[in-house]
């Protein structure tokens, strides 16, 4: 079986949020919440972090080594290179990329991703892309999930700058490069936002885990359920 590595992309220099990544959510910090997350997605084998050689990424790669979590560190501005040589460095066949802002993703919505990524044999799948292409996911359940070969091939050719710091464009912003697949849900969720910005986004995440009590285990499913009785989240 091929093996799949969730990589999550962690920065402490987010130029609105500074250091946010490691902010507690409920009892503990985002980046601990997203391993969590993503650690209960089925189809995932391995977590890993991608952080910065720059010095202001210190902390999160102390946190990752006092938890045990895996971490690479590479180029701050080359987010591309950072991804491949972590995709490299664990022996990942299929990389699923996430996000350290979004302590609510979903682990059921990262195996849909994978599952559509196997089932139309894509070299690059998406919950979501960038217009013309239209999003049904709520922002911060973003999951991207592309094959080893296809990653290198990026990492070889890619020369824009955008291409290099956000990763996974040139896989998709050229029609025809590679095999593409988007996975929509049925229903357009597009509205909703759980992702974390600004420190209004930082309180509305730590009010969405006292709802659930503190626990990392909630389902999309919930979220929404809770997210209708709490208008003021959105």
């Amino acid at each position: 079986d091929p093996k799949t590595v969730a990589i999550i992309q962690a920065r402490m220099s987010s130029s609105r949020l500074p250091g946010k990544v490691l902010r507690l959510v409920g009892s503990k910090t985002m980046l601990a919440r997203v391993i969590s997350r993503a650690r209960r997605a089925r189809l995932v084998d391995e977590v890993m972090v991608a952080t910065t050689t720059d010095l202001s990424d210190e902390p999160i790669a102390a946190f990752c080594e006092e938890s045990g979590i895996p971490c690479f560190r590479g180029d701050l501005f080359d987010v591309l290179d950072r991804y491949y040589q972590a995709a490299k460095s664990c022996g990942a066949d299929v990389i699923v990329r996430l996000t350290a802002d979004c302590p609510m993703i979903d682990p059921q919505e990262i195996d849909r991703t994978i599952a559509h990524f196997h089932q139309t044999c894509a070299d690059f799948t998406a919950n979501r892309l960038p217009p013309p292409f239209r999003r049904t996911t709520p922002i911060g359940m973003d999951t991207e999930v592309c094959a080893f070969a296809a990653l290198e091939r990026a990492w070889q050719e890619a020369a824009e700058p955008f291409e290099r710091e956000h990763v996974m464009p040139y896989l998709y912003d050229t029609p025809g490069r590679f095999r593409i697949s988007v996975a929509d849900l049925a229903e357009d969720l597009s509205r909703l936002r759980f992702t974390v910005d600004t420190a209004d986004d930082l309180d509305v995440a730590n009010q969405v885990y006292a709802a659930f009590n503190d626990r990392d285990d909630f389902t999309l499913a919930e979220l929404l359920e809770a997210n209708a009785n709490h208008p003021e989240w959105q």
